[in-house]
């Protein structure tokens, strides 16, 4: 070590970075590295969320069309083929509840169930739902099961 190769402590000093709108003499006075003129040359500018630079924003230049009925009532549908799968599989025994669909990740814990009557049951079962089509209750009937509706 000599005066020749004398270097600060590791992380001791730190660079400061431009210095701007300073002055003239400091080589960034005047516009402050923001040119001349224009939105973003001003103090308090923000970019509105979406803003295309002026241009027609994309929500306003595609049409609008149709609506949501907010009195809609949504079902979770759940299929009697799936039903006799998790039969076959003995996941269930002889009752289907909101319990056992929610444990078997049928349906969400708020979601109200619907059974469906795709596929064919061969077990006897006692299946609780919001709702059942008809010929869902049919065909659980028919295999000597039971049907209520909560």
């Amino acid at each position: 070590m000599d005066l020749s190769n004398l270097k600060p402590a590791e992380g001791s000093v730190k660079n400061q970075g431009k210095r701007i709108g300073r002055g003239q003499g400091s080589g960034k006075g005047g516009t402050a590295t923001r040119g001349h003129k224009g939105a973003k040359s001003r103090s308090g500018y923000s970019k509105k969320l979406g803003f295309e630079g002026g241009q027609m924003p994309i929500q306003r230049r595609v049409p609008k069309f149709g609506f949501t009925n907010i009195n809609r009532v949504e079902y979770q549908g759940i299929n009697l083929d799936t039903l006799q799968q998790l039969v076959d599989d003995k996941k269930i025994k002889d009752t289907v509840d909101l319990d056992i669909i929610l444990s078997n990740r049928l349906a969400g814990k708020n979601d109200l169930v619907k059974i469906l009557g795709r596929g064919e049951l061969k077990a006897k079962l006692k299946v609780s739902a919001h709702k059942f089509t008809a010929s869902a209750k049919a065909a659980i009937e028919a295999a000597g099961g039971e049907a209520v509706t909560l």
